[in-house]
């Protein structure tokens, strides 16, 4: 019926076991105590004696690995999962944690770390998601199978302003098959394309912000000026870099979406209005449309 000590109590008792005794300071005639030379030493002394020094210098270099957008939340996250993990996470964080749910959880934090403009670090974090989600256990080889890839796609989806319609007919162009082994450059696609997605659709919905000036729904003569406009802005080839997509909606600039708007406005019609739902449905409608399926 005793409670058992917290893993931090654990692990802090079991350090103070194999701690040296410290030596008793003496005192001079002087009658001022001064440590012995057997005592602890210096504070740097200590920190290397402790670990702390290798630890910090490994979390300060997943932090230049990563590039992070919030530094401080990747350290706190990064040292809660050296506390809660197993006993040889001290030694190496990116040890795979059991199970497929910790797995995916794994992953989802490592792609999610870096904006994909940063090419370099995006890169790393998907070929560390990539690993975590590839280890290999008892019952299973390793490698990443279209299960887990396509779950991952899933769960980066759910975060961000794209339609539920827009993110599942972007999955069934970037999927694969549940029993297929997936290649780590089919994996970066499908991760990068869909948080192009998100983005994409996070600056749709900023347009359509400026064009129902906050009254949740617009002339929807102006919507769709406004979404012929885009999509002759996208083209009509498919991309193979996700990237150019914002690149060619970022080709759509003040003058050419007024123009758009003014002509709408001129035309003698009635017109009904548009939601900011309908608006994000086709907008995102475009870009998916535009996304090269794998094959």
């Amino acid at each position: 019926g005793r409670n058992r000590p917290s893993l931090p109590a654990a692990k802090m008792a079991a350090y103070e076991k194999r701690r040296p005794a410290p030596v008793p300071a003496t005192a001079p005639s002087g009658g001022q105590a001064e440590p012995a030379a057997g005592a602890l030493g210096s504070e740097a002394e200590f920190l290397l004696r402790a670990g702390v020094t290798a630890m910090v210098r490994e979390a300060l270099l997943k932090v230049l690995e990563a590039r992070p957008e919030e530094p401080v939340s990747f350290l706190a996250d990064y040292f809660e999962r050296l506390v809660l993990g197993s006993p040889g996470a001290a030694g190496d964080a990116a040890a795979e944690p059991p199970g497929q749910p910790q797995r995916l959880a794994r992953a989802l934090w490592y792609v999610g770390l870096a904006h994909h403009s940063h090419r370099t670090a995006f890169d790393s974090n998907t070929g560390a998601a990539y690993e975590v989600l590839g280890g290999g256990g008892r019952r299973r080889a390793a490698g990443v199978d279209g299960r887990l890839y396509s779950e991952l796609l899933r769960r980066i989806c759910q975060h961000g302003e794209a339609p539920a319609e827009a993110a599942a007919a972007l999955l069934r162009r970037v999927r694969c098959r549940d029993h297929e082994a997936v290649p780590f450059d089919v994996f970066r696609y499908g991760v990068l394309t869909c948080f192009v997605l998100l983005e994409f659709a996070a600056k749709a919905d900023s347009l359509f912000a400026v064009l129902d000036g906050g009254s949740g729904a617009a002339d929807a003569r102006v919507c769709q000026a406004v979404l012929r406009a885009l999509e002759e802005a996208l083209g009509s080839s498919h991309f193979t870099q996700p990237r150019r997509y914002l690149e060619a909606g970022s080709r759509l600039g003040p003058d050419g979406l007024a123009l758009a708007m003014d002509r709408a406005l001129q035309e003698r019609k009635l017109s009904s209005s548009m939601s900011r739902e309908e608006f994000l449905k086709k907008a995102t409608a475009l870009f998916v449309a535009k996304v090269k399926p794998v094959e």
